[in-house]
């Protein structure tokens, strides 16, 4: 019996359409049809797929003395709970090349745009304290608080453009957080090389940044040390910023990098499983940090003590892992 002989046999035990089994396989239904008239052959990775899908030994498919062996023994991925079965989405080595460079590419810029997002009470922070009486400058406290209102406003917009634009080179890769991957042959070493000779720069920045953030205190308390009662305070308040800000901003750098790896390979935070939870925890994020922006604004502008709504963002971190769970929990029972 010749392959196209055997591709027919096998759809139709399964009980399939050549349409069926082109979706299973991610291929046109053309291809299957031509593959069952003898007009071409799957190459080697539909020829792998064919032996997964039917349960048969690719020396099967492709000699005419072999029987038809038992299933293979590999553990097969469980169906999401309680939706269907998302499409695979396969990769090529040239789209994942192009996805890997592109974040490389992207992340600096937006973690500059986080960065620019902490510091932007900064200036209002330290024309405040100019226009205090314990400030070295007279400055009137409406002036200070215009071009310190004004600056802010415009650091936070360059960091909303930074996110716009550059977060529409990775809208195209958004499938990625939510759809199963499928790796073309040969991809998921090369995949792998790369995540391992970037591990090394991982470590280095999530030890740096996570030390600048720990240290952020540092220049805040040597302030108050100095110079308690005048501009000391200020100084070392806006220093923190730049501590965490730097801190963050090679945090995000480095954390986006290495998740575009875990995307590709679905480990980590993008496991199947994984995928699915998220998927439906997306609105339950959307809505949370919508409220903590809202509560942060609010405070921030009902008090002008930016110096100290900033635990906001620290507070909320902590609570949202809780959050999310309660309303998974709340979404089973629903």
């Amino acid at each position: 019996m010749i392959l196209a002989d055997k591709i027919m046999n096998l759809r139709k035990k399964a009980g399939w359409s050549q349409e069926e089994l082109a979706n299973q396989l991610g291929v046109s239904r053309q291809s299957v049809s031509k593959w069952e008239s003898g007009a071409s052959i799957p190459d080697l990775d539909n020829i792998l797929r064919l032996s997964q899908l039917f349960g048969v030994s690719t020396d099967f498919l492709l000699r005419d003395d072999v029987d038809p062996e038992p299933p293979p023994t590999e553990p097969e991925l469980p169906p999401m709970p309680d939706t269907p079965q998302a499409p695979v989405q396969r990769i090529t080595l040239e789209q994942a090349n192009t996805y890997l460079d592109t974040v490389k590419a992207v992340a600096g810029k937006i973690a500059l745009g986080v960065a620019l997002c902490i510091l932007s009470p900064t200036p209002l922070i330290y024309l405040g304290g100019l226009s205090s009486k314990e400030g070295r400058f007279a400055l009137s406290e409406p002036l200070a608080g215009g071009v310190g209102l004004t600056v802010m406003l415009v650091m936070v917009a360059a960091a909303v453009a930074i996110f716009l634009f550059f977060g529409s080179r990775l809208s195209s890769y958004e499938y990625l957080d939510s759809q199963p991957v499928e790796l073309a042959y040969g991809v998921d070493g090369v995949v792998h090389k790369r995540q391992a000779q970037y591990q090394p720069t991982h470590l280095m920045l999530l030890v740096v940044g996570i030390t600048l953030c720990i240290l952020s205190l540092v220049p805040l308390m040597m302030g108050a040390a100095v110079d308690e009662d005048g501009m000391g305070v200020i100084v070392g308040l806006v220093f923190m910023f730049v501590f965490v800000a730097v801190g963050v901003f090679l945090l995000v750098r480095t954390c986006t990098i290495a998740g575009s790896f875990q995307r590709l390979l679905e480990t980590g935070d993008y496991t199947r499983e994984q995928k699915y939870k998220e998927h439906q925890s997306n609105s339950v994020a959307t809505i949370y940090w919508g409220l903590v922006l809202a509560i942060y604004l609010g405070w921030s502008f009902w008090t002008m003590d930016w110096g100290r709504t900033w635990l906001v963002w620290p507070v909320a971190a902590v609570l949202y892992a809780p959050v999310r769970t309660l309303a998974g929990q709340l979404n089973k029972k629903g």
